[in-house]
């Protein structure tokens, strides 16, 4: 494995690997004043992707790693391709596991999202209804009704960076790409609603994605640590020029080998994948038709073989059939 390499892709938590970045390139490098803030551990959601058991084989590959070590050194955002199923959105869930870094902040796109979802919302009517219900003066207590998204919140100036996970880009407006490229290339935002009553209260307290309470002042949130940005896609759609040269890109293939073992023993243990070796062999066979087929139907076939076949070879075939059949009927 190259010396160079910070993450490693080993699944072993190595929470001192960033401390071996060298600095930023000059033209990434922020330096806002740190905005001290409680950054949440991991939750349930990584635990889900990643599985409880640790395996001593690697859960990438060689390409893979240099890839995202090559986004880390250079403060760059990753665009992940790759077929539906084979892991995009949970190599950020590894790369925060392994170095450390706290919740995954998630932005699922859909095709109404624009990108101040990503960066903060306004309560408008609900701040005006409490101003009606109300005979206090509120007028200066807005952070009561902004909250950051999770964009947002990965671009205050912590320390370390955190995990943002993009998650299905090509399902976005068309505009969304051309959107992001600013704030992606700058690590900065404004609030107007902050900045219209700088004057009078240049500090003001607004909710994060994890619902923590961080100050924002003079409107404007900008980022120290440039946050690991990992842009998700199923090849659905071509991006512009401008937000590719902001990017490295990363094709992930489907695991396979030692990786498709990894992936099986962490989520039933050491040992489970030469116990399912017949359920995985059928999986890794159906491919010569070329359709389309996610890993996690061969997790569900394991599953569900453990517990309603175990060593009935014939119904774990007929189990195999019912769970791994293709999202699609042509090759690819």
């Amino acid at each position: 494995m190259s010396e160079w390499f910070v993450y490693r892709g080993t699944g072993q938590p190595d929470p001192t690997a960033l401390d071996r970045l060298p600095d930023p390139p000059a033209w990434r490098t922020f330096d806002a004043p740190v905005v001290p803030y409680d950054v949440p551990e991991l939750d349930s959601s990584t635990r889900r992707r990643l599985g409880a058991d640790t395996s001593p084989l690697p859960i990438q590959d060689p390409e893979t790693l240099e890839v995202v070590n090559a986004a880390l050194y250079l403060r760059r955002p990753l665009l992940v391709t790759g077929e539906p199923g084979v892991g995009k959105s949970t190599l950020a869930h590894a790369i925060a596991y392994e170095l450390g870094l706290g919740r995954v902040l998630e932005w699922p796109i859909v095709s109404r999202s624009e990108l101040r979802d990503g960066l903060y919302t306004y309560d408008a009517i609900g701040r005006l209804q409490d101003s009606q219900l109300s005979a206090e003066d509120r007028s200066d207590d807005i952070g009561r009704y902004i909250k950051l998204g999770a964009l947002g919140t990965a671009l205050l100036a912590a320390d370390r960076p955190r995990v943002l996970l993009i998650d299905e880009l090509d399902k976005s407006d068309i505009d969304l790409p051309n959107d992001l490229l600013n704030v992606l290339e700058e690590g900065r935002f404004a609030i107007p609603e902050l900045e219209r009553i700088a004057d009078r209260t240049p500090v003001v307290q607004v909710l994060t994605d994890d619902g923590r309470r961080v100050e924002v002042t003079d409107g404007r949130v900008r980022c120290r640590a440039f946050p690991v940005v990992l842009m998700t896609s199923n090849r659905e759609r071509e991006f512009p020029a401008p937000l590719l040269r902001r990017c490295i890109t990363l094709d992930l293939r489907a695991p396979r080998d030692e990786r498709l073992a990894a992936l099986v023993q962490a989520h039933f243990g050491q040992g489970s994948y030469d116990a399912n070796r017949d359920l995985v062999d059928r999986f890794t066979r159906a491919e010569t038709d070329g359709a389309l087929r996610p890993t996690d139907q061969l997790l569900n076939a394991i599953f569900l073989a453990q517990h309603a076949a175990r060593d009935e070879s014939g119904r774990r075939e007929e189990i195999s059939d019912l769970l791994m059949r293709p999202l699609d009927r042509g090759p690819r």
